[in-house]
């Protein structure tokens, strides 16, 4: 049985529908006990660079080109082929869940990577 990719605030209750839950953030959520997680993986190595977060959090730039620069760097990072590898494997045996801190999420990082996920 096929598996189906979604996403949802690390905050939220960890379900069995989750499947595998991997964190996608650079930083570690505040207030998140590592055991609380239920981790399957943390893979900080595939968010956006520090300083495109710093840029975007800041304000410096808007979500559009915040967007368009995670994707390029999505594009050139070298640890992506392996992420979709992954990704793609779990889903192969269930439901896979990504994990973020994100407040807004429909205006993170997520939505560029479940679309990107989705393309591969």
């Amino acid at each position: 049985m096929k598996g189906q990719l979604s996403y949802k605030r690390i905050y939220d209750k960890a379900t069995p529908e989750d499947g595998a839950r991997i964190l996608v953030d650079r930083l570690w959520p505040r207030g998140i006990k590592k055991e609380e997680a239920k981790l399957t993986a943390w893979r900080k190595e595939i968010t956006p660079s520090a300083e495109l977060r710093k840029a975007y959090h800041h304000k410096d730039i808007s979500y559009e080109q915040f967007a368009a620069a995670y994707r390029m760097e999505i594009e050139q990072n070298k640890a992506w082929p392996a992420f979709v590898h992954a990704v793609a494997e779990r889903l192969q045996s269930g439901p896979v869940t990504l994990l973020t801190a994100a407040k807004d999420v429909a205006h993170s990082h997520i939505p560029v990577l479940m679309a990107a996920l989705a393309e591969a």
